[in-house]
């Protein structure tokens, strides 16, 4: 399917990804030697639009970047990537986000991150790329910038009628006069535990979690899960969806991955389910690859793997 040319504006973080695979997760005071370093570009921001953009929509970016050497080698990487850099501009004497990722051989991560730039993406500078949100026809949004930023770039949207997606991650406390605006969710096992008080380890779990999800404002919920899928609720009506199985790698920006191909399903037309297949897939093929950006797949590979698995 061909995109509509209906647009996606992705406001969000910048970051790069200093990657260690290591067999273990080191304990404190212990000095462990890994396998395998790789320096990569992510950022929540940054890979939603890229896995947005590389399955086919037509996708704005809403960022900032350091004024660090490698600020320009991240702008050509997303120029590469064809996505519309109108809203990315670099932040005098800052540095480019950075994320240290530690990778065990369960390909599970942990993750410590220094925001620098993406500390800038603050009101004013929302406001300043307001005509970019106003043109779009849906906002993705995710918690790696900061909090008052987002709450203005959802006012903007929804005054112009557009759709609202927020991946709710990293997981933290949000409002429910926030959460009330908000079209479609989509949080990780975690995250929809930290924002509805339900330990989210099951289908069963996942169903009470997304009715209080509802309970809050939420019409449209999507709860991954991993290599069990994906629990979609809307409108109160809950249903599972498989996951694809393959061997995992690295499950480094699995989940922005899946957020960034649904927003392409979604633009198209497709409905959530099919939607939720479409950024399956993707998620998918992203884990059989080492680091988040590099492991996002192209549409070709995303509809070439559907049709293997039909």
């Amino acid at each position: 399917m061909t995109n509509n040319n209906k647009q996606l504006v992705v406001l969000g973080s910048i970051n790069v990804d200093h990657i260690l695979n290591v067999p273990a997760f080191p304990q404190a005071g212990q000095t462990i030697t890994g396998q395998h370093y790789q320096l990569a570009f992510g950022g929540k921001g940054a890979n939603q639009a890229v896995a947005a953009s590389r399955s086919g929509a037509n996708t704005a970016f809403i960022a900032c970047l350091g004024s660090d050497a490698i600020a320009d080698d991240i702008l050509m990487q997303f120029t590469q990537d064809g996505i519309n850099l109108q809203s990315v501009h670099k932040v005098p004497e800052q540095t480019t986000g950075v994320a240290l990722i530690f990778v065990n051989r369960e390909a599970e991560n942990c993750i410590g991150i220094y925001a620098g730039a993406n500390a800038f993406l603050d009101k004013s500078y929302v406001k300043k790329h307001a005509n970019q949100i106003r043109q779009a026809d849906a906002l993705l949004l995710q918690l790696e910038t900061p909090l008052d930023s987002l709450l203005e770039a959802v006012k903007i949207a929804k005054a112009a009628g557009k759709m609202v997606v927020l991946n709710p991650a990293p997981a933290q406390t949000l409002s429910t006069d926030f959460l009330q605006q908000i079209d479609l969710i989509t949080p990780n096992e975690t995250e929809a535990s930290q924002l509805t008080g339900i330990q989210v380890k099951d289908l069963s779990s996942a169903e009470q979690a997304a009715q209080i999800l509802h309970d809050k404002g939420i019409l449209n919920v999507m709860i991954t899960l991993g290599e069990h899928g994906v629990w979609l609720s809307q409108n109160r009506q809950g249903q599972h969806i498989p996951a694809f199985k393959v061997h995992a790698v690295d499950t480094t920006g699995a989940g922005d991955t899946f957020n960034g191909a649904l927003m392409t399903a979604l633009l198209e037309g497709q409905g959530f389910i099919d939607a939720c297949y479409f950024a399956s897939a993707a998620a998918a093929l992203a884990v059989t690859k080492a680091g988040a950006q590099p492991s996002i797949p192209w549409r070709a590979e995303i509809e070439k793997f559907l049709i293997n698995f039909k």
